[in-house]
């Protein structure tokens, strides 16, 4: 059975990490343009202004805001059936809480979307991918604050409007389940937290406001076109039981749960027995109005996106380790596990019955141009060999129902963990440094071609 004839074969980037041109049309601050670049063994530094003596590796990326066609171009000629992409938040509503749209950033993703459906290729908008205006957390405490869920609503309904008939599959919030899992989820929500505030209950709080926001997203984006879907989108991370120590098995148990308290929410509709067994964990009491119960009940959603890059082990006495002793390492400390894939599938859809769609999954590698010119990444073709192999597995044999597949990312980005550029996922090589040096121009590496014939062969031919 393999992959059906309608399976999106594509590729998938955020806003933030490629379009460069951060004040271009009217566009306002996003939370992406304040974190600056990391230096070797320093994480990236985060503020609440632009410090002119630092390096935000955002602010030009890849000047795929101006070079969007030609980077289409090869995406068409690697057979593309989709590009997940984002539409940036501040482009359309430059600090968020404004009457009316900025009409310069409504014309740029039109311009951007007629584009790539000139090409035969779908357009996947994720609405809010760790760019919203910065201006809503300086000026309304972020998520914290109810009033931003009408300020996102607002948002969404412009852009439904303005794409209804030109865009199909929608997702709201990018990794939303990452709120909860971050210390301080500065790009998922927008969130630092002050010396008095407990984490968890603001980011409880801000995940329910985040909730609604999508829901009421999810209506009204069904109500504007029935033929719209909207999906939420996850960060899926299978964990093993370090041991069969009971023990163990209830820190993976636990673990779980804390993922699932979003998925469970956003499909079924409500805060099952799992969600109330996380608040209780937590030592957090929330509020629900039988009003924002029918919002999370009317705005379920009709897909989950989930972004997959490996598994992590699980154990009661030292918590969440990346080490696997029966798996590989890759690169930046990436344990390799196709299989882990296949298990995300089927957990996710056993447990929910609704179409997944991959909407990320991928490996960083530090790609050098050999002095033939050429980029050999035979390590990006044998991971994606292998993961696509489990993909198939899934269909045929655990009978998953799989919108799509869409790799992280097809051309060179800015790394949304180090700032790096040297930490490469694409097909295509993007001539720039850490330093921001280079002259972008765009090269086509070994894998360019490899995914090309399979997307030509539908998946037979890897």
């Amino acid at each position: 059975m393999r992959m059906k004839d309608s399976f999106l074969w594509g590729g998938a980037f955020a806003a933030n990490q490629v379009e460069g041109q951060y004040l271009a049309g009217n566009k306002g601050l996003s939370v992406a343009d304040v974190v600056a670049a990391s230096t070797v063994g320093v994480p990236r530094t985060i503020s609440n202004t632009i410090d002119v003596d630092k390096y935000y590796p955002s602010h030009d990326a890849i000047d795929f805001y101006s070079r969007f066609k030609d980077d289409i171009k090869l995406f068409k000629e690697m057979g593309f059936k989709c590009l997940r992409m984002s539409i940036s938040w501040p482009r359309i509503y430059p600090k968020g809480d404004e009457e009316h749209p900025n009409e310069e950033g409504l014309r740029f993703y039109e311009i951007l979307i007629d584009e790539l459906l000139a090409n035969n290729i779908q357009p996947i908008v994720t609405l809010s991918h760790f760019e919203m205006p910065l201006y809503l957390v300086n000026t309304y405490g972020s998520w914290r604050n109810p009033k931003l869920i009408d300020f996102f609503v607002t948002y969404s309904k412009v852009v439904f409007l303005r794409f209804k008939g030109k865009v199909r599959y929608w997702m709201t919030f990018n990794e939303i389940n990452e709120t909860m899992n971050k210390k301080e989820p500065w790009l998922q929500a927008g969130l630092k937290f002050e010396n008095d505030e407990n984490p968890n209950e603001i980011k409880v709080i801000a995940s329910h406001n985040m909730f609604l926001a999508a829901a009421k997203a999810v209506i009204i984006g069904h109500e504007i076109d029935r033929n719209n879907q909207i999906g939420c989108m996850v960060q899926y991370t299978p964990a093993y039981a370090k041991t069969t120590n009971p023990k163990d098995a209830m820190a993976r148990h636990f673990y779980y749960i804390q993922n699932q308290f979003y998925t469970d929410i956003m499909v079924k509709g409500e805060y099952t027995a799992l969600c109330l067994a996380q608040l209780k964990k937590l030592g957090v009491s929330l509020e629900i109005s039988e009003e924002e119960k029918e919002i999370l009940k009317k705005g379920t959603v009709d897909y989950i996106g989930l972004s997959y890059y490996f598994t992590y082990v699980v154990s009661e006495s030292v918590g969440i380790e990346k080490k696997n002793e029966f798996l590989t390492q890759g690169q930046w400390n990436r344990t390799l596990d196709p299989i882990g894939l296949r298990l995300a599938l089927s957990e996710l859809y056993y447990r929910y019955n609704k179409p997944l769609f991959i909407v990320e999954n991928g490996i960083p590698l530090d790609d050098q141009i050999d002095e033939n010119g050429s980029i050999n990444d035979i390590d990006r073709i044998n991971f994606f060999r292998k993961h696509i192999e489990q993909i198939q597995l899934s269909i045929d044999e655990d009978f998953v129902d799989i919108i799509g597949y869409t790799t992280w990312g097809p051309i060179d980005l800015v790394s949304v963990s180090t700032g790096e550029m040297k930490k490469r996922y694409g097909f295509i090589y993007v001539d720039k440094d850490n330093d921001g040096n280079g002259t972008l121009n765009r090269t086509k590496k070994i894998s360019f071609d490899w995914y090309k014939h399979v997307i030509e062969t539908n998946g037979k031919e890897l």
